[in-house]
C-alpha cells in the first residue's frame, strides 16, 4: 500500500487548508483511513479517521473544526481544516489500516507540514 498526501502549508489563524491522501497498490483490504499529526516534542495523535461504512472518528481537539470524508472508490481522503489554531501546527500522517483476523496492519504516508501563523 502507498500513499501520497499533499495539501499542506502556511496559513493564518482562522485560516483554512484541505489535506488529501490517495492509496495505491494492494488496497483492496483496506478499511479504514485517515490522518494523524505530530507537533515537534509531542507524540503523534489521532486527528479524523473514516471508515468503508463511513464511520468517523474525530480527536477532541479538532472536533466542529475538521471534516474527513472519502470518496467512493475509498481510495482517497480528505480533510478539511477550518478555524485553524496555532496549535494544529504539525506534521500531518496519512494512515490506511487492514483490520484482519490477524490483526490490524497499518501503513502510513510521508508527513505533510502544516503551519498555522499568527
Amino acid at each position: 500500500v502507498q500513499l501520497q498526501a499533499s495539501g499542506g502549508g502556511l496559513v493564518q489563524t482562522g485560516g483554512s487548508l484541505r489535506l488529501s491522501c490517495t492509496s495505491s497498490g494492494s488496497i483492496d483490504s483496506i478499511n479504514e483511513m485517515g490522518w494523524y499529526r505530530q507537533a515537534p516534542g509531542k507524540q503523534r495523535e489521532l486527528v479524523a479517521t473514516i471508515t468503508t461504512g463511513g464511520v468517523t472518528k474525530y480527536g477532541d481537539s479538532v472536533k466542529g473544526r475538521f471534516t474527513i470524508s472519502s470518496d467512493n472508490a475509498f481510495t482517497t481522503v480528505l480533510l478539511r481544516m477550518t478555524s485553524l489554531r496555532l496549535e494544529d501546527t504539525a506534521v500531518y500522517y496519512c494512515i490506511a489500516a487492514d483490520s484482519n483476523p490477524r490483526g490490524i496492519d497499518r501503513f502510513w504516508g510521508q508527513g505533510t507540514q502544516v503551519t498555522v501563523s499568527s
